[in-house]
């Protein structure tokens, strides 16, 4: 009789110990890397009389990123007058952290494949930007690699 006790007792521990093990494990969100930010085109244009020059950037590793992060979020602080701005934001910064220009309705990881800034023509770019991709859902910000803004 005390075998059987004992046996039961060690059956109902380790089924616990399963099933806790497993919820605690699908809790955890995935490991998403930082993006690898690189240097795609330059586009001159004029706008209001005034001449710019566009650098165009891609994430090489965009396929990492689930299209969730990048769809409508009308739960979350709008963008401006966006109500249905992303759940993740992009901003390009300078090397030194100056915000430069940003993305707030990507819609999905594929179209992180284009993202820019723009200067007057004339003005020296800074040597290197990076980006940042705030999640706002997760409140996780993701900052990628210094990229050239120069080939």
């Amino acid at each position: 009789m005390r075998t059987s006790k004992t046996f039961t007792l060690l059956l109902a521990t380790l089924l616990l110990t399963v099933i806790s093990g497993s919820r605690t494990s699908r809790a955890n969100p995935p490991v998403l890397p930082n993006p690898v930010l690189y240097l795609t085109s330059t586009q001159t244009f004029s706008q209001n009389g005034k001449d710019y020059i566009r650098y165009v950037y891609d994430v090489l590793n965009k396929d990492a990123y689930p299209d969730a992060m990048f769809a409508a979020a009308p739960a979350l602080p709008p963008c401006g007058k966006n109500n249905n701005s992303s759940r993740t934001w992009v901003d390009i910064f300078d090397s030194r952290g100056k915000r430069l220009y940003g993305f707030c309705a990507l819609g999905e990881a594929q179209n992180l494949n284009g993202i820019w800034f723009a200067l007057e023509d004339g003005e020296v770019p800074p040597s290197y930007v990076y980006i940042e991709m705030n999640d706002r859902q997760t409140n996780t910000k993701y900052k990628s690699n210094l990229a050239d803004t120069t080939f």
